[in-house]
């Protein structure tokens, strides 16, 4: 089994609560800027996470239903291993073979239709 490894933004989430039980390797505390597009946020909660194999697929799930609702189509959480790649939107849910550049193109054309800024949504450095 391979472990899977990501990035939750804790504001992004309706009830912080849902990371608990979640194993995370550390946290960031990032001061927002106009790059990240999120004026109504001072920072971002980074929270670096490592997800067994055996439960990615559930989290996924929980956290496509778990954005906050006020800020539609803003918010995506990913999270990968060695050979593929989970990336959750608001009610819908990707999981890539990262040696398929074509799963991953449509995943950003996807997530650019939702409003998820294209520089936001660039999945290049994942791909194998």
């Amino acid at each position: 089994m391979s472990d899977y490894r990501g990035v939750i933004i804790e504001e992004s989430l309706k009830d912080p609560l849902l990371m608990q039980g979640i194993p995370i390797e550390k946290t960031v505390v990032v001061t927002v800027t106009e790059a990240h597009e999120t004026p109504w946020l001072a920072q971002w909660t980074k929270h670096y996470v490592c997800i067994p194999e055996d439960q990615a697929e559930r989290l996924a799930d929980q956290l496509s239903e778990a954005f906050e609702q006020d800020h539609p189509g803003e918010w995506y959480a990913d999270f990968c291993n060695d050979s593929h790649h989970y990336i959750i939107f608001p009610g819908q849910v990707f999981y890539v073979d990262r040696r398929d550049h074509a799963q991953y193109l449509a995943v950003t054309e996807y997530g650019i239709s939702v409003g998820i800024p294209p520089h936001q949504v660039n999945f290049s450095r994942f791909f194998l």
